[in-house]
């Protein structure tokens, strides 16, 4: 039996009764009204999900009973029902919010038809309503674990600036958070109702780059068999962010350049320029002044950039939320993989904040995971996390010199490929081969696995 409300108001009670036999015999809750003033003095929101309505009516006409409950309850689909299908009374109903009109005389399959898709367009508001608000949450500023003085300055100044629609230059080495931090001005600000998008500027060659910035007209190159936008016009009225943004090339930068100070751009083989309206973060491991300095990188583009720039520090130099970012991640492990680990030893746990992390919180990630796959007791041991911190003194209390450093760094590497080769080795064998599967499973996308296999020289045809 379906659980959905409908109020149904027709001054014509034969009509009113068949429609309310109809719908009834379909599984739904139906309260039939003959007088629509008694409809509307009971209507409450959120106690319906449909009202039914005829437009001509004694008393207080349908066009009034809509704007009444569109009043009340702007979200709730209405169909309005009329005998006297004119072009102005339809646009006068659809202006007021009427999600569909019915024109009589109608067969009871049409009545039900139009009343399934006002419910499920209903639903897929709610859903995507719902979606958003749990997408929104996933950037709120408390899901950025940490209680270190730094990372608490940070959080201050990117909560200022949110709201400010201005471009944004996050610096940091790799590994430090710059998209996540990306994600939550983006989502905390005016913006947030729209589209989000990311591209990596370091992993695309200069004329992939190009077509998927700015997109590109039909013919406007080999293979170019249809128009298509790019992720710029993808992200009008929401933000782009341009990871490892110091890696454009020269002709790009000229082009982001119009972009910012005309606001508009042209697609690959268009004579036409398209607006665009977008706010722009970057993100960079590198010196960016350096290159302005050795004329790699245009020097009123990097100004255009950095009108507000956050540096992120390692995580050497925060290691206070160390224990807070280990339990996050054993939490989030156990939960995607089912398991019960409890955190670290006392040992361990010592040995993971005295270690350097030179591929800080994305590494700190990388190794939880790792150790969570070969540990078979209820705490990570020692024994099992040196495996992936070979190289420094678990039990050094002070921060390793320079040198410790670029050894740790070493070893870390070592025992980095060999466990991203295992591990990609068992995706692959566990998906037949099949990437897209792989990269589902593993929670990445599959550009990552692609670089990732060609980076160990790993067949993926070894496994079909």
């Amino acid at each position: 039996m379906s659980s959905k409300k409908i109020l149904l108001i027709d001054n014509e009670e034969g009509l009113c009764r068949m429609m309310k036999a109809v719908l009834n015999d379909s599984g739904y809750q139906v309260k039939a009204f003959t007088q629509p003033l008694e409809a509307v003095t009971m209507f409450q929101a959120k106690q319906w999900d449909l009202v039914i309505s005829d437009i001509k009516m004694p008393g207080m006409s349908g066009l009034e009973v809509l704007q009444n409950i569109k009043t009340r309850d702007p979200s709730i689909p209405v169909i309005m029902i009329t005998a006297y299908a004119t072009v102005e009374t339809s646009i006068q109903a659809l202006r007021k919010g009427a999600y569909d009109m019915l024109t009589k005389p109608f067969e009871p399959e049409e009545l039900l038809y139009r009343v399934k898709n006002a419910l499920k367009h209903n639903q897929l508001l709610a859903e995507n309503s719902e979606l958003k608000k749990r997408l929104a949450g996933n950037f709120t500023f408390d899901k950025i674990i940490g209680s270190s003085q730094k990372l608490k300055n940070i959080l201050e100044t990117v909560t200022k600036i949110a709201a400010r629609d201005m471009p944004v230059l996050i610096s940091g080495e790799s590994g430090t958070g710059k998209e996540l931090i990306a994600q939550a001005i983006h989502y905390n600000s005016p913006r947030r109702e729209h589209r989000f998008m990311a591209i990596n500027c370091g992993a695309l060659p200069e004329s992939v780059l190009e077509s998927e910035l700015f997109g590109y007209k039909k013919g406007a190159f080999t293979g170019a068999h249809n128009d298509r936008k790019g992720i710029i016009e993808a992200a009008d009225r929401g933000t782009l962010f341009l990871d490892e943004v110091g890696n454009l090339s020269t002709n790009v930068q000229k082009t982001l350049l119009r972009a910012l100070q005309e606001q508009e751009f042209m697609r690959i083989g268009d004579r036409h320029a398209t607006k665009v309206d977008v706010r722009i973060i970057s993100a960079t491991n590198s010196d960016l002044l350096d290159q302005v300095r050795s004329k790699s990188f245009r020097e009123d583009l990097y100004y255009r950039l950095n009108v507000i720039n956050l540096h992120l520090p390692p995580l050497r130099e925060r290691r206070e939320d160390i224990p807070m970012l280990t339990t996050h991640f054993i939490k989030e492990q156990n939960r995607k993989f089912n398991t019960h680990i409890q955190g670290f030893t006392p040992e361990t746990l010592k040995a993971m904040i005295n270690f350097p992390w030179p591929g800080n919180i994305r590494q700190l990630s990388n190794v939880i995971e790792a150790c969570m796959a070969v540990e078979f007791g209820d705490s990570i041991s020692l024994s099992v996390a040196t495996q992936f911190l070979s190289g420094t003194s678990p039990y050094n209390p002070s921060p390793p010199d320079p040198s410790e450093e670029q050894a740790a760094e070493g070893n870390y590497s070592n025992y980095l490929a060999r466990f991203e080769t295992e591990y990609l080795i068992k995706l692959l064998q566990t998906s037949s081969g099949n990437v897209e599967k792989a990269a589902r499973q593993a929670g990445i996308n599959m550009a990552t696995i692609y670089r990732k296999l060609k980076k160990y020289h790993i067949n993926k045809e070894d496994y079909c």
